[in-house]
């Protein structure tokens, strides 16, 4: 069980390795003005979207899934694994959001500032911090 809890904490710095610096990409491409520089960027947020934050992602999960097979009725029953999960849904959605915004830059659609970006960039911290309240601290 403690192999599979600490994969399944090397792949959720991993995610959020991914899921912090994705959107930061995504302020410097909406900032960039010329044209190979936004093809890097586009390079960049592909090769990162695709082969770091969504096997990280998947792996996470998959950990998860199988650290909480060891003991469902138990995990279940407290209240504190269901406010993780609801955050663990939100940041699935916010990484998924994240692969449509790659998209969008990569076929040049993009129309929000920069400072959209900067914003969008600082949600997931919220997340990150409750997940690892919830989990050490179990307050409820």
């Amino acid at each position: 069980m403690l192999w599979v809890k600490a994969f399944h904490i090397i792949s959720l710095v991993c995610w959020f390795a991914g899921i912090f610096y994705l959107p930061r990409l995504f302020v410097y491409h909406a900032a960039c003005e010329d044209t190979p520089g936004k093809e890097r960027f586009k390079v960049m947020e592909r090769k990162l979207y695709r082969g770091i934050t969504t096997p990280s992602m998947i792996a996470t999960v998959g950990f998860g899934l199988w650290l909480l097979s060891y003991n469902w009725a138990g995990y279940f029953s407290q209240g504190w694994l269901h406010a993780k999960l609801v955050l663990v849904v939100l940041l699935i959605v916010y990484h998924f959001y994240c692969g449509h915004l790659v998209s969008v830059f990569q076929d040049d659609r993009n129309t929000r500032s920069h400072v959209f970006y900067r914003w969008f960039n600082e949600l997931p911290v919220f997340i990150l911090l409750a997940v690892v309240i919830l989990a050490v601290v179990k307050p409820f």
